[in-house]
């Protein structure tokens, strides 16, 4: 087995830990309401979290959820209606659907049962603006915040003040429902509330905060717009069960219990890491020079990086940033193969999951004439890992526990 195919192995290993069939399914209850059943959700894993609840459960559910152009897949959803929309800057169809789905949500009885699935994405894929808000300006809004660098905390801090769907704002409209949250989690930390923006979670309003963010990553935030979100409504989420079934660190456990199988010593980062893309490649290669243990060695981590965007124009996610980064600081000599993915398998806005690095990628892309700091200038790592014959395509996964990144050491 070549060391792509074995790394390949370990990156199917742990999305594969984190599917809903694989991970949703047992938390479903059994029984059925004495009213309906609804399915309400958004996210990259919405569409494949709808056809589990569809074949599993052995009693009828209607629902609506939406899920980013490509990741409907074609599963089997019987009467849970699946919409596409945009990501990660919002379209028409992110805003009509969230209409859509409050109005579904508000036809919801006491004798019903809603089950709300979220996944990362969804922030996006759901878009309800406050009143004095359009949809032009928070497509511009998210856009800036985008080519900012900003942390995906904060965009969602920001996301959740402009909009009337997410921070509980969809089980306040189910209100006279029994209510069911079903998360799978992309964001660091693994806090339910924050996966797609928490629209069936509770969430305490913090205006001031929100503008603070706006500001700080350079949007002017005029006077119209601070009086839209200080009036903006609270919404009150009701209280119910919560089953967080998927996490980037159940992915890396699955992945590490293989590679010690393998007879690697594993060192695991955990599914955390974040900061910029060039932070997180210098501490992984801390890890890397460290301890010269005489058996192969591997370094797994998840979590999620940023990228300062430089260029409008340019191609590549976080991902490709980061192998970049390591692929450039490796001193010569060190001998190693890895690759870094996203799990949903986009990688940015591009058709690609991530890439594969190894430690003769340098000396080949000097070969072919690839610049690889002109790429990184051009945020255009895409590009780079092209010309090398690097990049991984998975398509959409079904899933969204954030990035996976996986270092071999197998030498003595």
């Amino acid at each position: 087995m070549t060391s792509r195919e074995r790394l390949l192995e370990y990156l199917d290993l742990g999305i594969s830990a984190c599917l809903p069939q694989t991970c949703l399914a047992r938390h479903l209850p059994g029984t059925p309401p004495l009213g309906r059943t609804l399915v309400l959700g958004a996210g990259k894993a919405a569409a494949t979290m709808a056809s589990t609840i569809h074949t599993t459960l052995d009693y009828p559910v209607q629902g609506l959820v939406v899920t980013r152009y490509g990741h409907d897949l074609g599963l089997r959803t019987g009467q849970i209606r699946v919409v596409e929309a945009a990501h990660p800057v919002p379209d028409v169809r992110s805003q009509q659907v969230a209409e859509d789905m409050l109005a579904l949500a508000g036809s919801a009885t006491a004798q019903d049962r809603v089950l709300f699935v979220l996944s990362g994405g969804g922030s996006a894929l759901l878009m309800a603006p406050i009143p004095g808000v359009s949809l032009a300006l928070k497509r511009e809004i998210t856009s800036h915040l985008l080519r900012s660098g900003a942390p995906i905390e904060a965009m969602n801090l920001v996301r959740k003040h402009l909009s009337r769907i997410k921070a509980g704002g969809l089980s306040d409209a189910a209100a006279a429902a029994q209510q069911i949250t079903y998360v799978i989690s992309d964001v660091v930390g693994d806090q339910p509330d924050l996966v797609a923006s928490g629209p069936s979670l509770p969430y305490s309003r913090e205006p001031e905060r929100a503008i603070e963010v706006l500001e700080t990553y350079g949007w002017r935030v005029g006077e119209a717009l601070a009086n839209a979100i200080h009036k903006a409504p609270s919404p009150r989420a009701k209280p119910h069960e919560v089953h967080t079934v998927a996490t980037g660190a159940k992915a890396l456990a699955a992945i590490q219990s293989r590679l010690i199988q393998d007879g690697f010593q594993v060192t695991n980062l955990g599914s955390d890491v974040d900061g910029t893309a060039q932070a997180g490649a210098r501490m992984h290669l801390e890890h890397m020079l460290g301890s010269q243990a005489n058996v192969p060695r591997a370094i797994i981590s998840g979590g999620e990086l940023t990228v300062e965007v430089r260029s409008s124009r340019g191609r590549g996610g976080r991902n490709l940033e980061f192998l970049a980064a390591l692929m450039q600081a490796a001193p010569p000599g060190l001998s190693y193969s890895a690759l870094a993915c996203d799990s949903d398998g986009i990688d940015g806005t591009e058709d690609n999951a991530g890439a594969f690095l190894d430690s003769t990628s340098r000396q080949r892309a000097g070969q072919l004439g690839l610049d690889i700091e002109g790429f990184r200038a051009r945020n255009d790592t895409y590009g780079l890992f092209e010309g090398l014959g690097d990049l991984i395509r998975t398509g959409p996964t079904g899933t969204n526990v954030n990035d996976l990144r996986i270092i071999l050491m197998d030498h003595t």
